[in-house]
């Protein structure tokens, strides 16, 4: 299997003078956005509601969710993102993607301008 890396700018979507850059690996199978507690913290993001999510092994967790402006290679918009805990990982989610206008090349394992339909 190939992952894909991306680097993000996130910002605080009530504060955006507080923004953080990170290294997200584009998960076409994660609904949500997941920020590392660590950016969380720095960005001082807060959570409106909580959700359970099912993982692949068929663990149901409950993560809280915020909101975000999320910046790639010149492309900016607001997502939902999940809060994450200690030792999650930074994934780069289908909403965000859809978005940005992008789509995930498989095959290539790059991002694309997405075929957008109305």
């Amino acid at each position: 299997m190939g992952l894909t890396a991306v680097t993000l700018v996130l910002k605080n979507a009530y504060n955006p003078s507080k923004a953080a850059t990170g290294k997200f690996m584009v998960d076409s199978g994660a609904a949500f956005t997941v920020v590392p507690q660590n950016m969380v913290k720095k960005l001082g993001l807060k959570s409106t509601y909580e959700k359970e999510f099912s993982l692949a092994d068929g663990t149901v967790i409950k993560r809280q969710i915020g909101s975000a402006f999320i910046k790639y290679k010149g492309i900016e918009t607001s997502s939902p993102v999940v809060l994450g805990k200690k030792d999650d990982s930074a994934l780069l989610g289908v909403l965000t993607l859809e978005a940005l206008g992008l789509v995930l090349d498989p095959f290539e394992r790059k991002l694309h301008s997405a075929h957008l339909m109305l």
